[in-house]
C-alpha cells in the first residue's frame, strides 16, 4: 500500500507502444493533445514480434489509407524496408496490395526517433494495472509503482500482452512476445468496469540462422524493379535502394509425418491451449490437419534486416515441442542443417469484446476511454495502426469537443475494419482481407489519396503544403481523363499497326483514345505512340486516367450501390431505443440490437442475427415513430403492406 501516491496530469494516456500505440500518440500530439505513452519496454516500440512485413494483400490498402489520414507507418516502412513488391499485378487494380519486408530493428528505431522528437509526446516505460472512473467518466490511470495519472481521455493499445503466456510443447512462459513483460493486473481493472473480455490465440515460426542455410534449394523471391512508395509524399526515385532477396521453399510428406506423429504433444489438440487462434494464418499443424490432401505447403525464408543473420519461417508458425520442431524443420529443402535461434512458439493473451465498441472506437461504458489494435481482437500489425489513428484522432476530438470521426464502409477499409468490429463482432483474430469490402472497386490502394486526404487535412493531420500537393494531383487528373475522353484518333497506318501489335481489334472509323482505352488488351500507356498530343505526366497521374476510363462503367454503377448504402445510413436510431417495445421484431433481433445499439438503420442491417424483416419493421417502427414523435405502439402499422412500401 503507497502511503502519498504521486499524481500526475495529462490530457490523454496512450497504453502500448505497439503500431497502434504509436499512431493513437501520434494522433494525439500532433493535434496539440499533450499526451504520455507507456509501454512495458522502450526497446519494444513498434517492435515486431512476428514477421517484419507491412502490408500485402488489402493489408496494404490499410497503410496507405493511414497515410492519407496523416499517420506514419507508411512513411516508416518507405525509410526501413529491405524489399518492396506490389502483389497481385495479373490482377485487376482493386486487389493490387504493396507489401515490404522491413529491418525489424531499423524500423522500430526510426518509429522512436519519431516519437521522442514529436512536440507534446511523452514517453514513460511503466506498466498501467488500473483504469480509474467516477460516474462513468474515466478520469485516469493507476500504474504498478502506484502512481496516478490523471487524464480525460486514454486508448488502450495493449496488443497481446494482457494476461499473455508464451507456450511451446507443455513448456509455458507467463510473457509477452520476445520474452517481454506481460501485462497482468488491468484485465482484472477491465473486468471491474463491467467490460466483457476474450482469450484469442495467435503464433509465430522459428527464427533460424541464415549461414546454416542452403540457399541453392530454394527459390529466390526477388523485389520490383521500380518501387511503389507506401506513403503519398514520396516519390519512387527517391526509394531506389539495393534490396534483400526472400526465398521459398516447401514442406514435404515427410514434414506432415512428423507433425502426425507428435499431434499428442501439440498444445492445439492436447486442450493445453485455450484460446481461440486466426482463421485465416493457421500453424503448421493446423494446415497439416485441415488440409490433409495437400503433400506441401508454401515456406518464404525472410530476413530480419540488413545487421542480423536471422530468417523468419514463413508458413510454419507452430507450437510443437522444441525436439519436434527441430525434426520438421530439417525435413524442408534447405533447411536441413539449419540451426534455430528462436523457438516458435503461440501466445495466449486476453482482448476486448469488439462488441463492447461504439464506432469511434470508445468504450460504450466508460466515457473517455478507448481501444485499438489486437486489444480489440483483431490481428496485424497493419489492422492495429488504423485503429490507432482512428482512435487517437476521436480521443482528441473527444477533448475538443467535437463529433468524433466515422469513416464508413464505403469510405475505406479502415471503415470496413472498424464497422466490422463493432457490428458484427469477431469469435476469433480478425483479419482483413479485400473480399471484406463491398466496395473494392472504389477502395483501391492507389486512390487512397483521393478518398481520404480531404479528411485528413480537416482533421488537421495533413498539412497545407501536402493538401496543395494533393490538389494538384486531382486537378491534372481531372484535365488528362477529359483531354484523353476528347482526343480522337483514325483509321491511320500508325495506328492500325499498333492494334495489331496488341491484337485489338482494327478500326474503320475515327474513335476516342477514351474508347480503345477501354478495351482489355490496350492502356493509357500503350497508346503512347498515337497519342501526339500527350502531355509529359507523373505516374501516378497517368496511372489514374488509366484506371478512370478502363473501369469508368464498374465505378459507376458501384457509386449508385453506395448511394444506396447511404440512405439506410443516414436512418439514424435514437439513442437507447428500447427494441423490445416494437412489436413484430424476433427475440434474436431485439437481443442483438440491444447488445450492439446501432447508430442507423444501416448498421443494424449488418449485425448478425438480424434479418432484412426486421430491418422492415424497425424501419417502420422509425418512420412513423418520427412522424409522430411519440406513438403508441398499438398504432402502427406493421401490415404486410407497410412493410413492402419500406
Amino acid at each position: 500500500m503507497i502511503d502519498n501516491p504521486v499524481v500526475q496530469e495529462y490530457d490523454a494516456v496512450v497504453v502500448g507502444a505497439g503500431h497502434a500505440g504509436c499512431e493513437a500518440a501520434l494522433a494525439l500530439a500532433r493535434l496539440s493533445v499533450n499526451t504520455i505513452l507507456f509501454t512495458v519496454s522502450v526497446d519494444s516500440i513498434a517492435m515486431m514480434p512476428c514477421n517484419p512485413n507491412i502490408g500485402g494483400t488489402s493489408k496494404g490498402h490499410l497503410v496507405r489509407e493511414v497515410d492519407a489520414l496523416g499517420g506514419e507507418m507508411g512513411k516508416n516502412i518507405d525509410r526501413t524496408f529491405i524489399q518492396s513488391k506490389m502483389l497481385n499485378k495479373s490482377k485487376g487494380p482493386a486487389v493490387h496490395s504493396l507489401r515490404a519486408q522491413a529491418d525489424k530493428k531499423a524500423y522500430s528505431d526510426s518509429m522512436r526517433t519519431i516519437l521522442e522528437n514529436t512536440e507534446n509526446l511523452t514517453i514513460r516505460q511503466s506498466e498501467v494495472t488500473e483504469i480509474l472512473v467516477e460516474e462513468g467518466a474515466l478520469t485516469g490511470v493507476k500504474t504498478y509503482t502506484g502512481t496516478v495519472y490523471k487524464c480525460r481521455v486514454c486508448v488502450l493499445c495493449t496488443g497481446t500482452y494482457l494476461k499473455a503466456r508464451c507456450i511451446t510443447g507443455n513448456i509455458l512462459s507467463h510473457t509477452g512476445p520476445n520474452g517481454l513483460q506481460a501485462a497482468n493486473a488491468l484485465s482484472d481493472s477491465l473486468k471491474a468496469l463491467g467490460i466483457e473480455l476474450r482469450r484469442f490465440k495467435t503464433g509465430t515460426p522459428a527464427r533460424i540462422d541464415g549461414s546454416t542455410i542452403d540457399y541453392s534449394k530454394m527459390e529466390p523471391q526477388y523485389g520490383d524493379e521500380k518501387i511503389v512508395p507506401f506513403s503519398f509524399c514520396n516519390a519512387s526515385e527517391d526509394l531506389d535502394r539495393e534490396q534483400a532477396v526472400c526465398w521459398l521453399t516447401y514442406t514435404n510428406p515427410a514434414t506432415h509425418e512428423i507433425i502426425r506423429e507428435n499431434l499428442d504433444r501439440s498444445p492445439l489438440y492436447s486442450g493445453y491451449i485455450q484460446g481461440t487462434g486466426p482463421r485465416y494464418c493457421p500453424s503448421i499443424e493446423d494446415k497439416v490437419v485441415r488440409f490433409a490432401d495437400k503433400n506441401r505447403h508454401q515456406v518464404f525464408i525472410e530476413p530480419e534486416g540488413n545487421y542480423t543473420n536471422e530468417m523468419y519461417v514463413g508458413g510454419m508458425s507452430s507450437s510443437l515441442p522444441e525436439d519436434v520442431q527441430e525434426k520438421m524443420y530439417a525435413t524442408v529443402p534447405g533447411l536441413e542443417n539449419a540451426k534455430i535461434v528462436r523457438n516458435a512458439y503461440a501466445i495466449e493473451y486476453d482482448c476486448i469484446n469488439s462488441l463492447e465498441l461504439l464506432p469511434s472506437l470508445e468504450l460504450k461504458k466508460v466515457k473517455g476511454l478507448y481501444s485499438a489494435g489486437q486489444a480489440n481482437g483483431s490481428s496485424g500489425y497493419e489492422e492495429a495502426a488504423a485503429q490507432g489513428l482512428v482512435a487517437g484522432i476521436n480521443a482528441a476530438r473527444c477533448l475538443m469537443g467535437k463529433e468524433p470521426v466515422i469513416i464508413d464502409r464505403s469510405q475505406a477499409y479502415i471503415g470496413v475494419l472498424i464497422d466490422d468490429l463493432v457490428t458484427k463482432g469477431t469469435n476469433e483474430p480478425y483479419r482483413m482481407m479485400t473480399s471484406r469490402a463491398e466496395y473494392r472497386l472504389l477502395l483501391r490502394q492507389d486512390n487512397a489519396d483521393e478518398r481520404l486526404t480531404g479528411l485528413g487535412h480537416k482533421i488537421g493531420l495533413i498539412s497545407d503544403e501536402r493538401y496543395e500537393q494533393f490538389q494538384k494531383k486531382m486537378s491534372l487528373i481531372e484535365e488528362e481523363t477529359e483531354r484523353v475522353k476528347n482526343t480522337y484518333v483514325g483509321n491511320t497506318e500508325e495506328v492500325q499497326k499498333l492494334l495489331e501489335q496488341y491484337n485489338s481489334t482494327q478500326l474503320t472509323s475515327g474513335i476516342s483514345l477514351a474508347e480503345l482505352i477501354r478495351r482489355p488488351e490496350l492502356t493509357y500507356e500503350g497508346l503512347a505512340p498515337v497519342d501526339k498530343e500527350r502531355p509529359n505526366l507523373p505516374e501516378e497521374v497517368t496511372e489514374e486516367v488509366n484506371i478512370h476510363l478502363k473501369y469508368e462503367g464498374y465505378i459507376n454503377r458501384q457509386r449508385k450501390q453506395v448511394e444506396q448504402f447511404h440512405k439506410l445510413e443516414r436512418k439514424k436510431i435514437p439513442a437507447a431505443l428500447d427494441y423490445s417495445r416494437i412489436g413484430n421484431l424476433r427475440l434474436e433481433a431485439i437481443q442483438k440490437l440491444t447488445e450492439v445499439q446501432p447508430e442507423s438503420v444501416g448498421q443494424a442491417a449488418r449485425i448478425s442475427g438480424v434479418s432484412p424483416s426486421d430491418i422492415s419493421v424497425l424501419l417502420v417502427y422509425l418512420e412513423q415513430f418520427g412522424r409522430e414523435n411519440v406513438k403508441p405502439l398499438s398504432q402502427l402499422d406493421f401490415s404486410a403492406e407497410s412493410l413492402k412500401k419500406e
